[in-house]
């Protein structure tokens, strides 16, 4: 039995904490309006899912769309992570910046429009091989 697939974080992504600390700063980095005055929002979300924000908002969406991305932000947290990603800070608090990147994500999440950043496969051994490793040396020793 192999455990489930750790979740992809989204702080983790080029350029995500960076954005994350500056709304920290000032809050108003985080409003949906300062992507006009702040490019560098729509240069991370274009470079991270191939998506402005512009475009993610007039990117059709299909008949069955649930408009997910206009769910409040607890209902989106738990959505993003049953399909296997974690819009959350260090503390586990939505990440400030996710109204503008939620779109992008989800467009991409689906298959709609845009594509997922590429993210490298783990090459650490899970837990338990490294536990049973080191007591296997804690065994040779004696």
């Amino acid at each position: 039995m192999s455990n489930p697939s750790p979740l992809r974080r989204l702080i983790d992504m080029s350029g995500v904490s960076d954005l994350e600390m500056r709304a920290l700063m000032k809050p108003a980095f985080a409003e949906p309006e300062a992507r006009a005055e702040f490019p560098e929002i729509d240069e991370c979300t274009a470079k991270l899912f191939g998506l402005t924000g512009d475009q993610a908002d007039a990117a059709p969406r299909p008949a069955d769309w649930d408009n997910i991305e206009d769910k409040p932000i607890p209902q989106q947290v738990a959505a993003f992570e049953a399909v296997g990603w974690d819009v959350t800070d260090n503390k586990r608090r939505p990440l400030r910046m996710l109204g503008h990147f939620s779109a992008p994500l989800w467009l991409a999440i689906r298959g709609v429009a845009g594509e997922l950043p590429f993210q490298p496969d783990d090459d650490k051994p899970e837990r338990w091989v490294t536990a049973l490793a080191s007591e296997a040396a804690r065994f040779r020793k004696r």
